[in-house]
């Protein structure tokens, strides 16, 4: 599979994939593993590297990976709860790419999120490199949620009873920047027990994740020009 192009080629920015329970892991998709969708989902966007921390009793969720580009990760102890499971996913892409300034924290359950989504939210972040970015669809907030490695000891000291999104919600708190991007994906807030026939409409990014209207705007009237 040839290697996507990244908005920036300084940025690097992983996919952390959360499955509670191999079930999630290998939930169908489309005629695919759940997991093996996302995999190629994420890579196709962009992202490196693709890391899934999952129990894997039997090698079923190994299997379903087998021709992607994920890496297959143990997951933290349970005790530790979702913060611990997102900090282990994240430290296992530092240990593979150490230059990993970002991670995408994607739930198993999410499957349908669209490559040009995670495409947009590295675009996003190679624009504003300190802010958790949210893809959002209509009025509701997503998943994969971009979160920058700076934030992670921060993110370490969170209790072990949050949910993700109070996770999220604990972050933005602490002072960290949330900002929310409309991507038309309804993908991102619609989870696999929604067939993928029966998403609502999607529409794509309303405008670059990064905000720079002007410069898309520019760039087409050069080429009326030339």
């Amino acid at each position: 599979m040839a290697r996507p192009v990244c908005y920036d080629p300084a940025v690097t920015v992983a996919v952390v994939v959360l499955a509670a329970r191999p079930e999630s892991a290998l939930a169908d998709a489309d005629g695919l593993p759940a997991v093996r969708r996302i995999a190629e989902a994420a890579w196709s966007g962009g992202a490196i590297p693709v890391v899934v921390v999952s129990f894997d009793p039997d090698g079923s969720v190994a299997s379903a990976l087998v021709g992607t580009e994920a890496v297959l990760f143990e997951p933290a102890p349970v005790a530790g709860g979702p913060v611990g499971q997102i900090c282990e996913g994240i430290d296992a892409a530092l240990r593979l790419v150490g230059e990993t300034d970002a991670a995408l924290v994607w739930p198993a359950g999410m499957t349908w999120p669209d490559p040009e989504t995670i495409t947009s939210l590295i675009e996003g972040h190679g624009a504003d490199p300190n802010a958790i970015l949210r893809p959002g669809y209509e009025t509701e907030d997503g998943w994969p949620v971009l979160l920058p490695v700076a934030c992670l000891e921060r993110l370490r000291g969170l209790a072990a009873d949050r949910m993700p999104d109070e996770l999220i919600d604990d972050l933005a708190a602490a002072g960290w920047p949330v900002r929310s991007v409309d991507l038309g994906d309804p993908g991102t807030v619609r989870d696999g027990s929604v067939p993928r026939g029966e998403l609502p409409v999607y529409v794509g990014p309303r405008q670059p994740a990064s905000g720079r209207v002007h410069e898309w705007g520019e760039s087409e009237a050069d080429d009326r020009e030339s």
